[in-house]
């Protein structure tokens, strides 16, 4: 393998390594190369990415290597992950959240079951909002996986508790999404 090339892998090896690290070892045995070798590659991969005043940079500890981001850039990676996501859901991802909200902690195949449709896409929308939650696994055949809302999800609908959703004491289980549906849109 040719120089640049090696140093090409390594970078993609330690991007997918992410928090974990790269060990000394793990390098050697997938590059096929001696531990002398890998650790010497990966100190020109080092010295490399340094050099070119990315806002990347590896650190080393102990035997294991990590792509960081560099003091300069840590900043601006903190600001970027404090500023809350606030955008729109969709009607589907709406309905979901507010059948999780109402009957929490709920397994995909009980919401799809109020819904009357597939799920998936909209739970997944969610978790990448951090509105809901993986919860554990249910009791049952199969032990599916639970589903509950988030801290967040209260910030998002200027709640301090699940208490202060409205109740739905006088609505028929299949009229809860309808009415949760008001609920969340005159908190937009």
């Amino acid at each position: 393998m040719e120089e640049l090339e090696m140093q090409a892998v390594i970078e993609g090896l330690l991007y997918v390594c992410g928090d974990e690290g790269l060990k000394l070892e793990e390098a050697a045995r997938t590059l096929a190369i001696s531990e002398q070798e890998a650790e010497k590659q990966l100190s020109v991969c080092k010295e490399r990415i340094k050099k070119n005043m990315l806002g990347l940079e590896v650190k080393i500890n102990g035997n294991k290597y990590q792509l960081v981001t560099n003091e300069k850039t840590a900043p601006f990676i903190e600001a970027l992950a404090s500023v809350p996501e606030r955008g729109k859901l969709s009607q589907a991802s709406l309905e979901t959240l507010a059948i999780i909200a109402y009957n929490q902690p709920i397994t995909r195949t009980e919401i799809d079951d109020i819904r009357g449709v597939k799920s998936e896409k909209a739970i997944q929308t969610l978790i990448n909002k951090v509105l809901i939650t993986d919860s554990g696994r249910a009791q049952s055949l199969g032990r599916p996986k639970l589903y509950k809302t988030t801290g967040r999800f209260l910030e998002y609908f200027d709640l301090s508790s699940l208490d202060e959703l409205p109740t739905l004491d006088d609505v028929e289980e299949h009229d809860v999404t309808e009415e949760a549906d008001l609920f969340f849109d005159s908190l937009k």
